[in-house]
């Protein structure tokens, strides 16, 4: 059994390893095989280290999971979350087992093998014994060995569970409810990367929303929208999400509301408990409406104040809202997809008052905060439109959706 002696050897070996620059081609190729098979082996070798870690109670020892401690030594969440996986199912997967202790195979192509393993066995409606688990395993490392991808070896597990539902009369993955998932991550630029995998009828009540919500709307000029596919299914999701909120009652304030930090101090370094980190902009866009909390706080993050609802739009001033603006006044959106915006932002001391207000989707909102669209209240008490110099350089006023069948030739002064 090698020691941490011998570890320490081979890794001040590796740290003292140089490639020459004038390495010819064939060198080359010759030493990425060996270092790719070297990476196979070291990470064989972690995985093995992982059971251990595991079947000692280490983590647990330590107050953390498995996956907390691999991450605390440095490892990256989905390479700790691979190797558990892969500690877990090499005991009963001895072939597979056998060809990553040669190097013969990457970690990445193990675990897909590992996972496509127990995909099948999820699929069958009988517990599969070792001679058809042996068969499976020789099959996708069929894969493997012609030259396919993890997602390729994915690809055939799911055609394996498919025929093994079929034949022992387990449900088909299409209609299984226990493979739905929804992960959703923060990238490095603050953004949420969301990915769902969904049965049938899950798929088809999403899908039914998003045809719904999503419809392209017409631009204020009454040219087409303007917005991408991508676009327009990323705004029907925040809709669905407020609706969701609103328990569909688009006069009442959502059930769950954002809380945003604000530090006393530094109004700049504002942030949300999932999001993180938000402009000023983006906390104006927040308190505009019902959609967020607003917590002023120490330099301890102790809060000293939180908002006030005279900011927030109640149910009666909401539904005067809803009976003259009808809908979005910039693209028509229902009123029940609609936020409630001051005109003259609470923030800078704008009352909550049915004249300073107007009713704004989310997509629309955004353009009137970040985007240069304005909004004044003429003189007949409805709100205008005024388009930024890119869309209009005259920024002449537009009124609401609900109102541009009316005679333009009597404009309110501009504001």
């Amino acid at each position: 059994m090698r020691t941490s002696g011998d570890l320490t050897s081979i890794t001040d070996s590796l740290r003292e390893l140089r490639f020459d620059d004038d390495l010819s081609g064939r060198a080359a190729f010759d030493a990425m095989t060996a270092l790719v098979t070297l990476r196979s082996l070291i990470d064989h070798h972690a995985a093995t280290v992982v059971g251990h870690l595991d079947r000692l109670g280490v983590a647990r020892d330590h107050g953390r999971k498995l996956s907390e401690l691999l991450i605390v030594m440095g490892l990256a969440p989905a390479v700790a979350s691979r190797l558990i996986r892969i500690a877990t199912a090499r005991a009963q997967l001895p072939t597979l087992a056998a060809h990553a202790a040669d190097g013969a195979i990457s970690a990445e192509h193990v675990d897909a093998v590992g996972k496509g393993v127990d995909h099948v066995g999820k699929r069958s409606a009988e517990p599969i014994d070792d001679v058809a688990r042996l068969n499976i395993v020789t099959e996708l490392l069929a894969q493997f060995f012609s030259g396919a991808t993890p997602a390729d070896i994915g690809k055939r597990a799911r055609r394996l569970g498919n025929q093994a539902a079929a034949d022992t009369g387990g449900l088909p993955a299409s209609e299984d409810r226990n493979l739905n998932t929804l992960t959703h991550d923060v990238d490095g630029d603050g953004r949420l990367q969301v990915r769902a995998d969904l049965n049938t009828e899950v798929g088809e009540k999403f899908s039914a929303a998003m045809e719904e919500l999503a419809a392209p709307r017409p631009e204020p000029d009454g040219s087409p929208d303007a917005r991408s596919t991508e676009r327009r299914h990323a705004d029907a999701l925040e809709a669905l999400l407020d609706i969701a909120a609103r328990s569909g009652d688009a006069a009442s304030a959502p059930r769950h509301q954002m809380l945003v930090s604000v530090p006393a101090d530094t109004p700049d370094l504002a942030e949300l408990p999932f999001m993180g980190s938000i402009t000023e902009a983006m906390l104006r866009t927040l308190t505009c409406d019902t959609t967020a909390t607003v917590a002023i706080v120490d330099g301890e993050a102790v809060p000293m104040e939180m908002s006030k609802d005279k900011r927030l739009f109640p149910a009666h001033l909401r539904k005067a809202l809803h009976k003259r603006d009808e809908c979005c006044i910039k693209c028509g959106v229902a009123a029940s997809r609609c936020q409630g915006h001051h005109l003259v932002h609470w923030a800078d001391g704008g009352i909550t008052v049915l004249d300073n207000g107007c009713l704004l989707c989310p997509s629309c909102h955004a353009d009137i905060h970040h985007n240069g669209w304005e909004v004044i209240m003429g003189h007949d008490r409805h709100p205008w439109l005024i388009p930024p110099v890119a869309v209009d350089p005259t920024r002449r006023p537009i009124p609401t959706y609900n109102r541009r069948t009316m005679n333009l030739g009597n404009l309110p002064a501009a504001a």
